[in-house]
């Protein structure tokens, strides 16, 4: 009750305060004051709740609908950050936050603006306009995470309830029994509520435990990557507000300048929040990737290439400005803010409303009509000012430019820019919509249409800072670009021959990366000895250049190879040789730890990829290992284990068991088990539980004929079956009967309807651990550069900022 009431009273905070702010826009000298002081107002309310809620979750009160949903005892058990992390854990709490930050963004925009001559009372006046939304949505009406459980009914599983109640008298019209799973439950709701409270028993004593949060959320980048995600998502607020602020006086003489500080740090946190959940993939979902393409995903890397679009348009802008007007791309750089902030809302829209549940790990559930409704209004209502605000000042917004610029220009090559990242925005958006229309798209369609893409934009990344403003000599430009050039056709050269790079498209976007890397190395290290406020840009670009040199040789250049590590026996892979020594418990013996020693030559790691069974959703959770080497990973995923042993077993004839390369004779002809097929997104599948098929491939010889199968073991809805293979003319019959670590069995029968005999068949078999392992070349060149082009993106946030402090 006391969240909720603090939440109410700042969504009448944040509506009053941007009352008063339009009001003073619009001539009330005397309402600026209280617009200031409702704002400030709100922002302390929403700091208090949301302390409010992280107390509530520190001290289990699961009277709360949210805290009994994402949070639970075992939590505490594994560290304060962790319970305090399932405040983001579900729908309600993840929009809390974002209204925290926002609010906390507010805060400091509020001065900034304040500062800046008139522009508060607009710029505040749309800003509110998006805390005022935030907080409908977190209001009692919508995804309120202090909603008491009884408000809709919910099943609490009977050893979350305290067991010194049970005798109450009224508390058996309650009890339900799920008859699949024979697990015991009571129903929640107003009328048991009432009852309790009756008899002087507080919903908080009843329910002593919670449900707790998806075993994939329990990870140290999961506590810091949604809260940077959403401090990104709030930044973004900004340029949307001053661009509206702009038109809203129809003066674009400074808010470029004012605006292009909270573009580039909003983009660079943005930046660092989509990969930090890169990372937490790579680490904690066993696929051994950090980008999937997944919906979600892209959703927020669409704003992101917005934003970055924008910032390269600004600069041509502000720079045109000194020719007097409002600058050239005004119009262009007004819609790209717009759109920026609006992608955030399309973001929110896709992973919030239910409609990628099927398409995405990262989605949440359907949050009912009316919430869907609520989003449809909310991005629709900014859209809308957006593009209405720009179609109402489209004949003011004349850029009275001298169109003097010759094709060697950087204003043209920083428009080219522009236009390549949106190209990727569209594509991207395209893929990730297509669930909306009933389809969806291959990662392979990401992968092929940004190929030439990250080649032409890496080309422009370099050449654009040879070239001069308006336009440049050719031959001054090729004498600029000859070490560069030289040195990147070296670079490239040494990557075929000794990096086995053959792939002509590869060839060429590791020579246009690299000679952008060394464009901006060359002019950085000549800054460096002089005015350290120009590296920003250089910083951001050598940082883009590592990560996509590190995509090439942990994405394209990646190994990978299923392996069965029987205990005890060395295996190989990748010359390294790997030995698995056994299991032992961990976490109160609740995970299994599966002990690898991994050695080569003089060197020797021990590694430990876990599996356990989840009681949050009864699934196995397979956590891989990582072994992190200066110029590479090698990437354990666990697969499966069999704990070996012997058996006795009455089989026919027909009825087999291969161990991958082994064989069998059955009526002539010679049947081997050649290898297993689990590609990365069966991994995937496995990992997130959901339907995933894995194969056994088989070489058949008969009769001088030799022939290539594929048996499948499908899980569908928790269901197996399994494939088999017919031959008339080889007279057999194969079916797969199972498909374990490490093994196959299978029925042989001839098709004729001959005989088989059958025999009493004693086995030993040894205790195996079966591994996915990859190799990752140059992976550390990914977090390298995401985190130097953060580091640029900040720089040059800091100069632009000093350029900002102009009083209209």
């Amino acid at each position: 009750m006391i969240g909720s009431i603090i939440l109410t009273l700042a969504l009448a905070f944040s509506i009053i305060s941007m009352i008063m702010y339009f009001l003073n826009y619009r001539g009330y000298k005397n309402t600026l004051n209280y617009g200031r002081i409702a704002y400030h107002g709100m922002a302390v309310l929403v700091i208090s709740a949301s302390v409010y809620l992280w107390y509530a979750i520190l001290t289990h009160q699961y009277q709360y609908n949210y805290i009994y949903s994402y949070s639970n005892n075992d939590l505490r058990n594994l560290g304060v950050f962790q319970l305090a992390s399932s405040f983001w854990g579900g729908q309600e709490g993840s929009f809390m936050l974002w209204l925290l930050m926002t609010a906390i963004v507010g805060v400091i925009l509020q001065s900034y603006t304040s500062k800046r001559g008139d522009l508060e009372p607009r710029v505040m006046a749309v800003f509110t306009l998006a805390t005022s939304f935030l907080l409908v949505m977190v209001s009692p009406w919508f995804k309120n995470p202090f909603e008491y459980i009884w408000v809709h009914p919910v099943f609490v599983k009977i050893e979350h309830i305290n067991s010194q109640f049970f005798n109450l008298p009224f508390i058996q019209q309650f009890f339900f029994t799920d008859q699949s799973t024979n697990q015991g439950f009571i129903q929640v709701n107003k009328e048991l509520a009432g009852l309790l409270s009756q008899a002087g028993v507080s919903l908080n004593d009843f329910i002593t435990d919670g449900r707790g949060l998806n075993p994939q959320l329990l990870n140290f980048w999961m506590q810091i990557h949604p809260p940077i995600l959403f401090a990104g998502f709030s930044m973004a607020t900004v340029p949307f507000a001053f661009a509206i602020a702009a038109m809203m006086k129809n003066d674009y003489k400074d808010w470029v300048r004012q605006a292009f500080p909270w573009m580039l740090a909003g983009m660079g946190v943005l930046g660092l929040g989509i990969m930090l959940g890169g990372y937490w993939a790579y680490e904690m979902l066993g696929w051994g990737g950090y980008w999937a393409w997944d919906p979600v995903e892209n959703s927020s890397l669409i704003p992101w290439l917005v934003g970055v679009a924008a910032i390269h348009t600004l600069l041509v802008q502000k720079r045109s400005q000194a020719q007097g007007g409002i600058g050239k791309y005004a119009k262009t750089n007004l819609l790209l803010s717009v759109m920026t902030y609006v992608f955030v809302l399309y973001s929110t829209f896709l992973t919030r409303s239910g409609v990628l549940g099927d398409a995405s790990v990262h989605s949440f559930v359907d949050p009912g009509m009316i919430v869907y409704l609520f989003l449809v209004l909310f991005i629709g209502t900014f859209t809308l000012l957006g593009l209405g605000m720009i179609a109402f000042r489209w004949k003011t917004l004349n850029e009275n430019i001298r169109d003097d610029e010759s094709i060697l220009s950087r204003e043209l090559a920083l428009f080219t820019a522009m236009i390549v990242l949106i190209a990727s925005a569209i594509i991207v958006l395209a893929g990730t919509s297509a669930p909306l229309f009933g389809t969806s798209v291959d990662t392979a369609f990401y992968n092929e249409m940004h190929l030439p893409l990250a080649i032409i934009i890496m080309f422009l990344n370099g050449i654009s800072l040879l070239i001069k403003w308006q336009r440049s000599d050719l031959n001054e430009l090729i004498k600029k670009s000859t070490y560069s050039a030289a040195g990147a056709v070296l670079f490239t050269i040494m990557l075929v021959i000794f990096g086995g790079v053959r792939e002509i498209m590869i060839i060429i976007l590791s020579l246009t990366t690299s000679f952008a890397l060394f464009v901006n190395l060359d002019i950085a290290i000549k800054i460096v000895k002089g005015n350290l406020k120009m590296l920003g840009a250089y910083v951001a670009h050598i940082g883009i250049a590592l990560f996509i040199l590190g995509v090439i040789g942990s994405a394209v250049y990646s190994k990978e190879v299923t392996v069965d590590l029987v205990k005890g026996k060395p295996a190989s892979a990748f010359g390294y040789e790997m030995t698995f020594t056994g299991y032992n418990l961990i976490a109160n013996n609740t995970k299994y730890a599966f002990n690898i020693n991994v050695k080569k030559g003089n060197s020797q790691y021990n590694i430990a990829p876990i599996m356990y069974r989840s009681d949050f959703n009864n699934s196995i959770v397979r956590e891989p290992a990582i072994l992190t080497l200066l110029t590479k990973d090698i990437y354990f995923a666990p697969l499966g284990y069999d704990e070996g042993g012997q058996s006795q077993t009455q089989h026919s004839h027909n009825h087999i068991s291969l161990e991958k390369g082994g064989s069998t004779e059955f009526e002539g002809a010679k049947i081997t088990f050649t290898k297993f097929n689990l590609g990365a997104e069966t991994m995937q599948a496995m990992s997130e539980g959901k339907d995933f098929q894995m194969g056994a491939v088989l070489e058949i010889e008969k009769d001088g004929k030799k022939v290539e199968i594929e048996l499948l073991r499908k899980q569908t809805s928790g269901k197996v079956e399994f494939t088999s293979f017919e031959s008339k003319e080889m007279n057999l019959k194969i079916e797969l009967e199972n498909l374990s670590a490490g093994n196959i069995d299978l029925a042989l029968t001839p098709l004729d309807g001959s005989e088989t005999e059958n025999a009493s068949v004693q086995t030993t078999t040894a205790e195996i651990l079966s591994v996915s392992a990859s190799i990752k070349p140059f992976v550390n060149l990914v977090w390298a550069g995401v985190a130097i082009m953060v580091i640029g993106f900040f720089i040059a946030m800091t100069r632009r900022l000093k350029e900002s402090k102009i009083i209209s």
